[in-house]
């Protein structure tokens, strides 16, 4: 059975906001390796829309360690779990139906990992039992304000640490699974 790995980029005071964190060669190098061990990328439109507009055609100002990853995310096919696109491209199709059934039945068929990210998708998938994985990247930033993980979740959700990294920026990536 394929695995579901969630990863998300976070502050230590538990910010996500993507804006929150610095990007750094490291860090782009580190998102290349989890989104290049999947061969299926969930999203939800929110940050499926963000991705397109970043990486779909990236600003030639970027540098160029972010390559990388632009090629890897414009390769993976894109599953997009929305109410309100009625139509995607950028190697992607939408979920349709009952979504613990769709990703049960991705998770039976052949190939390797999935990935996803974001915020409310995950919180939905960690509800359903569906996330096999989870790999938090800490950084060494207080922001302060912003959303943060996984407010509002049902039941709590027990994980056993399976691996820690440590980033040249001071990041630390932090990987568990459900005990």
């Amino acid at each position: 059975m394929r695995p579901l790995r969630y990863s998300i980029n976070l502050t230590l005071d538990g910010c996500c906001d993507h804006t929150a964190v610095k990007a750094t060669e490291d860090i782009h190098r580190f998102a290349t390796e989890m989104i290049g061990q999947a061969d299926a990328l969930l999203f939800g439109r929110v940050t499926y829309q963000m991705m397109e507009a970043a990486w779909r055609t990236p600003s030639p100002d970027l540098p160029d360690w972010t390559a990388p990853f632009a090629e890897t995310i414009n390769a993976a096919r894109k599953y997009v779990v929305t109410s309100t696109l009625d139509d995607v491209d950028w190697n992607a199709e939408i979920v349709h139906g009952d979504l613990a059934t769709f990703v049960e039945d991705l998770k039976q068929q052949p190939g390797e990992a999935i990935y996803t990210g974001s915020v409310m998708l995950p919180m939905a998938l960690a509800e359903l039992g569906l996330i096999d994985e989870y790999v938090f990247l800490v950084h060494p930033r207080l922001a302060g304000h912003g959303r943060t993980l996984f407010e509002g979740l049902a039941e709590h959700v027990d994980l056993k640490l399976t691996g820690t990294k440590e980033y040249g920026s001071g990041a630390v990536a932090l990987s568990y699974v459900p005990a």
